[in-house]
């Protein structure tokens, strides 16, 4: 059996374990899903291999991978760069031409590969500013570019695969792995160091908590493989012998669901609001006794608590309700689907709980890029699961809590540090202790709670902190509401920019006869569109201390994306971006 010290091992751990699963990496190509067995996935990285050192590529070269979809291309050229003992550098495909120039500068990238004509044309506008650039490759077959295939038949003839076993040989698990740029709310992107063994302990620390029948799941893959979540997960797919389905796009993922009936998806909770309103809306539509079971459902799935803590009585409504409500949510997520795995922000907790009521549980976690990212994870199994926290520790990771409450993380999942910037790397990692940036506390019991980014509190002129997340989460609860960010560092009450839920603000006019015009514009002005929504901050704002509460607000008209700059790729605000966007409407709250 392989023993896995480096990421390139995985798939031959597989090969070995599961001999060669059939439908190892699926990707969806003219309306037909592609398979490539393990056999086929560890031939084709070798071939890449064996290309990349007859092209001159040296151990510790770096080789920038962008792609706007998860596929099986990605994959196979990440294993046979590895094996080179060179590094991959993925790149967010949603990024600005700016940063695309910047990191392929700053990682020195000798070669690109991107998926598609559109991420082509990005790379085209800058290629003549990075100097270190040799060639351009793409996955799809794209005019005037060269195509990654080329490489496969450059790699054909195996005359220098001993080459390959030597420079997989030299590779050590304390070596550089990859590296990864991440977004950030501010500033530059940062070049996030992981060596082979902060993502393979990860994974093989991250293991014993993921409920999975090994050799017999299924995985649909559609969060960036650019991002480490994402990644981290399809190595430990590869690890317990699961066929991963990558999906075609965020707007086909219903139907890929249907038609590829996983057994587990990852997610980050803006994608399960969504799913949640969906359902929610459908329910919303029914007449009569089924509309009445329907909201019965939901009443009872918002008030679950795991392991029969609410008693026999709740129990028994709960097999009715699953049996007659909740099997249909899991029929329209493809019929199989038994988990679900979410990461990268804050779960609201009613969330955790009807997902679980419907028994499709969400295994909450917490991590950042710079330790892997795994720290803590929820597992249903053995009492490990807790709605409001992110689980417990996993394994050889040790946490503690500063005075201040910042989470402080150290173990063989905590990065090597910021590419070329020990100043900021010498900053967050102090005795061997990763900042995380994140407060949090743990509670009798051992589960990790995460209450606020350290940077976004801030302090009314009072003198009184403010926690935006824990607002920001309460608020989003309001099918009103789609996006908000708390404000009022240094004033004298909080104050909110909210972007309402266009889609469902026009559902609600029709039904109730308001002419709210056609422009999202129209909308943010109408005066009975704004008294209702400040409904929904008056009954959301009891849940807080009075020096908590939204006072003031304003509406914005724009919908607030990646593209348009206020999102990060992984959908975290930008509050800085969003505050500069909005100045004028800061001005009108305070003055």
């Amino acid at each position: 059996m392989t023993s896995i010290t480096r990421l390139f091992d995985f798939p031959y751990y597989q090969q070995d374990k599961y001999t060669s699963i059939p439908d190892a990496l699926v990707t969806k190509q003219n309306g037909v899903w592609v398979k490539t067995s393990t056999q086929e996935y560890i031939a084709k990285a070798n071939s890449i291999s064996r290309a990349l050192l007859k092209l001159g590529v040296k151990k510790d070269d770096k080789i920038a991978i962008i792609s706007s979809n998860n596929r099986t291309e990605w994959n196979i050229l990440d294993i046979g760069v590895l094996q080179t003992g060179a590094q991959t550098v993925p790149i967010y495909p949603t990024i600005s031409e700016d940063d695309y120039e910047y990191i392929l500068n700053h990682s020195e990238a000798k070669y690109c590969f991107v998926s598609d004509a559109e991420v082509l044309h990005k790379v085209n506008l800058i290629k003549d500013k990075v100097t270190n650039l040799k060639e351009v490759y793409s996955f799809n077959e794209i005019e005037g570019c060269k195509n990654w295939n080329e490489l496969l038949i450059l790699g054909e003839d195996q005359g220098n695969q001993n080459e390959v076993e030597i420079c997989k040989n030299n590779v050590k698990t304390t070596d550089l792995a990859t590296i990864i740029y991440t977004s950030g709310t501010t500033g530059r992107p940062k070049g996030v160091m992981l060596s082979h063994q902060n993502i393979v302990s990860n994974v093989l620390d991250s293991a014993s908590r993921i409920p999975f029948e090994a050799g017999k799941s299924r995985a649909l893959s559609f969060l960036p493989i650019c991002h480490i979540f994402e990644r981290m997960i399809l190595y430990l797919y590869q690890y317990y012998g699961v066929s991963v389905y990558f999906g075609e796009a965020i707007d086909k993922i219903s139907d890929n669901l249907k038609e590829v009936q996983p057994t587990v998806i990852t997610a980050v909770p803006r994608l399960l609001e969504k799913v949640y309103d969906k359902i929610y809306a459908k329910g919303s539509e029914l007449t009569g006794i089924k509309k009445k079971l329907f909201f019965w459902a939901i009443d009872l799935g918002l008030r679950f608590e795991p392991y029969g803590a609410n008693g026999a009585w709740y129990e028994f409504q709960l097999k009715i309700a699953r049996k007659l409500i909740f099997s249909k949510w899991k029929e329209g997520l493809g019929g199989n689907l038994d988990l679900m795995v979410s990461g990268s922000a804050a779960l609201q907790t009613r969330l955790a709980r009807i997902f679980a009521a419907a028994e499709i549980p969400v295994m909450e976690g917490y991590g950042l890029t710079e330790t892997s990212p795994v720290i803590s994870v929820n597992d249903m199994r053995n009492h490990g699961f807790r709605v409001g926290t992110v689980g417990k520790v996993i394994d050889h990771v040790e946490v503690k809590i500063a005075e201040d409450g910042e989470i402080l993380c150290k173990g063989p999942n905590v990065m090597i540090g910021y590419y070329k910037d020990e100043k900021l790397t010498n900053e967050v990692i102090v005795d061997g202790y990763f900042h995380t940036g994140d407060i949090g506390e743990f509670d009798k019991d051992g589960f990790l709670r995460i209450t606020d980014r350290k940077k976004e509190m801030f302090k009314t002129s009072g003198g009184k902190y403010i926690a935006p997340q824990i607002i920001e989460n309460t608020m989003k609860q309001s099918r009103f509401i789609d996006q908000i960010m708390v404000i009022g560092d240094g004033q004298k009450m909080p104050g909110a920019f909210i972007q309402p839920n266009f889609d469902f603000v026009k559902e609600w006019a029709a039904i109730h006869k308001i002419d709210v015009g056609t422009t999202n514009e129209a909308i943010i002005s109408n005066q009975k569109v704004i008294e209702r929504i400040q409904e929904e901050i008056t009954s959301l704002n009891s849940k807080f201390g009075h020096w908590e509460q939204i006072k003031r607000f304003e509406l914005t008209p724009d919908v607030w994306s990646v593209e348009g700059g206020q999102l990060t790729p992984t959908l975290k605000l930008k509050r800085k971006i969003v505050m500069e966007k909005y100045i004028e409407l800061f001005h009108k709250i305070y003055n």
